[in-house]
């Protein structure tokens, strides 16, 4: 025989299932209040800014004047007055070479000079008898004619003298070795009590300026009327110098437009571009490798977006836009693209445009949007960085 069920124990079975039945029959929460069927996004606003254009490349630092110090006379090289590394300025001695063979030879040539204009001296004063006396027939006009002769023939050798006397302070200037510009001396290849010569084929030292500083790089043929229309203009194109490294980017320095070469190189179909900079700093070294951007314009007041933003289709470019929570689709025409934005047109500033997951999207799909998408200053912030 089976015992009852006790009482409390089925108002407790009860109680359980009235639990359950409510829960089941509970309708399903909106979570965030948004349709259970929203495509997930992220959006971004369409900013309006004056966007910089710039063409980029990569360029070589050159020294504007570089020379290779070389002696322009044989000697022994007595003195360095500078060391390696130190900055000179036009005109400084730099190194000294052995004079006495020269002094020597500036000395003879000047005692030459002086055995000469004595025998001139006594040739015109026989001169100046020999035609007074020719007056009542003196003397013989053939003697007269040979008195003048020798006084013109005395007259060419006093020239000759003064010739090698300069000849001769000319080598002894060389004897000083002073700096042909302003800049840094580098490595020194010969020391003091060597002989050098002309026919050396390594020079002392150089001397190359450093600033200003020259920055040459190479461009599209494609580009050569915008280069021109730069040149032509009144102010100066701006030219930016980058250093990479560790896949990061710093400036160097900032420059102009300097000049193109007068040719379009036949095998590559580039111009060669050169640009000055300004480098007191010695930011830029010669022969240094940078990350060259040449400012060719700027877009006013352009409507900007990231580039993931803007679609392609068989018809041309398009935009999802966000119109209370469903999307449509806009046409756009890209009028300006780099890797950081895209300038656009077909839509206004403010716009909310979808920024990521319009490969689920259609027009007039519901959307929810996402917070995780950059403010429009971000994106601002972005393109001013290189």
């Amino acid at each position: 025989m089976t015992r009852p069920l006790p009482r409390t124990f089925l108002l407790l079975l009860a109680v359980v299932a009235l639990v359950l039945a409510a829960l089941w029959l509970r309708p399903a929460p909106d979570r965030a209040g948004k349709p259970a069927n929203a495509i997930p996004v992220r959006v971004v606003s369409v900013v309006q800014q004056d966007v910089p254009r710039y063409l980029g490349a990569i360029g070589s630092v050159l020294s504007l004047h570089s020379v290779d110090v070389r002696p322009q006379v044989e000697g022994v090289l007595t003195q360095v007055l500078v060391k390696e590394g130190q900055w000179v300025k036009e005109g400084d001695l730099l190194a000294t070479l052995d004079d006495r063979a020269i002094r020597a030879n500036l000395d003879q040539a000047r005692a030459q000079l002086g055995q000469t204009q004595a025998q001139l001296q006594v040739a015109n004063v026989n001169l100046k008898r020999y035609q007074l006396l020719s007056t009542d027939d003196g003397v013989s006009k053939q003697t007269l004619d040979q008195q003048q002769a020798l006084v013109n023939q005395l007259q060419a050798t006093l020239k000759g003298n003064q010739a090698a006397i300069d000849n001769a302070a000319v080598q002894l200037s060389y004897t000083q070795i002073r700096s042909p510009v302003t800049g840094r001396v580098g490595i020194r290849n010969v020391d003091p009590g060597n002989l050098v010569r002309t026919s050396d084929t390594q020079s002392l030292f150089s001397v190359t300026q450093i600033d200003p500083i020259a920055v040459e790089f190479a461009l599209p043929q494609q580009q050569l009327p915008t280069l021109q229309h730069l040149l032509k203009a009144t102010t100066p194109a701006e030219v930016e110098a980058y250093l990479d490294a560790d896949g990061e980017r710093s400036l160097l320095g900032k420059g102009h437009l300097m000049l193109i070469d007068n040719q379009v190189s036949a095998t590559t179909g580039t111009v060669r571009v050169k640009a000055e900079f300004d480098n007191q700093d010695g930011q830029l070294w010669p022969g240094q490798l940078v990350t060259v951007r040449l400012r060719t314009a700027v877009d006013e007041d352009a409507l900007v977006v990231p580039p993931p933003v803007v679609q392609r289709s068989i018809d041309g470019h398009f935009v999802y836009r966000l119109d209370g929570d469903t999307v449509t689709s806009v046409p756009v025409k890209v009028l300006y693209q780099d890797s950081t934005l895209n300038i656009v047109a077909g839509v206004k500033a403010g716009d909310r445009l979808v920024l990521d997951g319009q490969s689920r999207l259609k027009p007039g799909s519901k959307v929810e949007v996402t917070p995780d998408a950059p403010a429009p200053a971000e994106m601002a912030d972005r393109r001013s960085q290189p």
